[in-house]
């Protein structure tokens, strides 16, 4: 049985719930129920799918991710958006930061059989968004503040059981 597995950054508790609020703005004034169904991350490794059976060497790949970097800390400010008619998104947008891309550079070292562009960012309204509702909340959104900073000190890996389910982490390390 084959299951989806991806590589995230969580931020704390309380920035997950504030978030969550934006969600549930989307859910109940744009039609964008999906917007419920993650809690807020920044994605470092697209959902890619695997077998079941293979789950040991996945575990074992992600650890050996080289994670001798200091914790570093990320500031989310304001919100952007992709406009792409078909699958729009809205999302809190992270500020420019050479760590993050450095630690996806080095996730991407280890998982290196997807070739995706990194656009770290924390998905608000997604999926089941119609473009009408994207341009209806994006008027809202592009100039709505939310500012909020983290400090990153791990990584998590996740596979998909009916939700998102984390299965391992890996501390970052002070190089």
């Amino acid at each position: 049985m084959k299951k989806l597995y991806f590589i995230a950054i969580y931020p704390p508790q309380q920035i997950i719930d504030e978030v969550r609020m934006f969600k549930e703005d989307f859910a109940q004034n744009y039609n964008n129920s999906k917007a419920l169904k993650n809690e807020a991350h920044i994605t470092l490794f697209p959902p890619f799918s695997r077998e079941l059976e293979l789950e040991n060497d996945i575990i074992e790949a992600f650890r050996k991710i080289d994670t001798h970097i200091s914790p570093f800390e990320i500031v989310l400010d304001g919100f952007g958006s992709f406009p792409n008619p078909k699958n729009p998104v809205i999302f809190v947008h992270p500020e420019e930061n050479d760590p993050l891309k450095d630690l996806h550079s080095k996730v991407k070292k280890q998982f290196n059989f997807i070739n995706t562009s990194f656009n770290p960012h924390v998905t608000v309204g997604y999926r089941n968004l119609s473009f009408d509702n994207y341009l209806k909340a994006w008027e809202i959104y592009k100039n709505k503040e939310y500012k909020t900073n983290f400090i990153v000190d791990k990584i998590t890996l996740l596979r998909h059981d009916d939700n998102w389910v984390p299965i391992d982490e890996k501390k970052l390390a002070p190089v």
